[in-house]
């Protein structure tokens, strides 16, 4: 993992006048002409973003869904470039979002507002965020403010985890311990990136978090959608948790040969819809591949990023028909900086 010094040497060098640029990546096993259309592609996306961002300092879905996770999630993207709240490129974007997520947080360590029927996505997004802007930030005052946040928004989690382990569209307690598999791995995610910026996370929320998923894994070594309903096994699922179990340092469980195995033979030739939910599956499985090292990752991000750049607007955003541009464009602009390893929730 990048310790925060060094990071912060990477970020300078980005931002100087190095060979690669503000926004190149020096891809392995990738022809130049390839590297600069990548380029150009991660330009023109963190341009649509950067133009999109209200005055107030977020962005919405379509007919202005929720707000607190897609800044989280077009924060997180712009951060991946190697902007911060102080320096780069998008620093007034990255310190706006801040601002705005800030202005969320609820006395009860909700970031988000219980009026938004899936508020626990934007609470795991912002969580996610906000611990790793909180890495680079300078500003001995907004540090603490940052650590008291995080450690309410940590609280708020495990108290709205369900006794299977899991957790919902809202906590625990408002919907009768129903409990599903994507929001699950939002909040996980979410939590161990407070935990890798030394906030303190129970460690029997992330085992109990762990076990969740291995009960809700079939015969196939799929993961199912919820602990309630199991039916079929759900190839986004499967891929997200394979993430976060990697997050959680879990590489080494009896049940992961399984559901990579699962997970490939679903995902790795770019052809499954993720049940129509292509953006939220491939932005897991390629954590999960760019994790498994350059021999896998390499062939496989070549075909992603073939894919990505060909599907991109003329404007520089991508289309979603199920939430809106910002989801899609933010999703893509994260997996198209992998290889950047900026930060640390992304690092191998």
């Amino acid at each position: 993992m990048v310790s925060s010094l060094s990071r912060r040497r990477m970020l300078q060098a980005i931002g100087g006048s190095i060979a690669i640029g503000p926004w190149g990546l020096n891809h392995a096993n990738a022809s130049v002409a390839k590297k600069e259309e990548w380029n150009s592609s991660i330009k023109k996306g963190l341009d649509y973003a950067a133009q999109t961002q209200s005055r107030l300092g977020h962005w919405a879905g379509g007919n202005g869904q929720y707000p607190t996770a897609m800044t989280a999630l077009a924060g997180t993207a712009m951060i991946c470039s190697g902007s911060t709240t102080v320096q780069g490129p998008f620093s007034a974007n990255v310190r706006r979002a801040t601002d705005y997520l800030l202005s969320k947080v609820r006395g009860n360590g909700l970031i988000g507002d219980k009026s938004d029927g899936h508020y626990t996505y934007g609470h795991g997004f912002s969580m996610l965020f906000l611990s790793q802007v909180f890495g680079e930030e300078e500003d001995e005052d907004r540090r603490e403010e940052l650590v008291e946040v995080l450690s309410q928004a940590v609280e708020f989690s495990v108290n709205a985890q369900t006794p299977s382990g899991g957790w919902g569209y809202v906590s625990a307690k408002d919907g009768s311990n129903f409990d599903e598999g994507s929001t699950t791995i939002t909040q996980v995610q979410g939590l161990r990136g407070c935990r890798n910026a030394g906030i303190p996370v129970p460690k029997e929320s992330i085992e109990k978090a762990k076990k969740y998923i291995y009960d809700c894994k079939n015969a196939d070594g799929g993961i199912s959608y919820s602990s309630r309903n199991r039916g079929s096994s759900r190839p986004a699922i499967t891929a997200a948790s394979l993430a976060t179990l990697y997050n959680a340092g879990d590489y080494d469980s009896k049940h992961v040969p399984d559901m990579m195995k699962y997970a490939r033979r679903e995902l790795h030739s770019l052809n499954n819809s993720g049940f129509g939910h292509w953006h939220y599956t491939y932005l897991y499985y390629s954590q999960v591949i760019y994790r498994q090292g350059p021999d896998d990752w390499n062939d496989f991000r070549n075909k992603l990023y073939d894919r990505i750049v060909g599907q991109q607007n003329a404007d520089g955003s991508w289309k979603d028909s199920s939430v809106g541009p910002i989801y899609a464009t933010a999703c893509n602009l994260i997996m198209l900086q992998l290889d950047r390893g900026l930060l640390p929730i992304y690092q191998r």
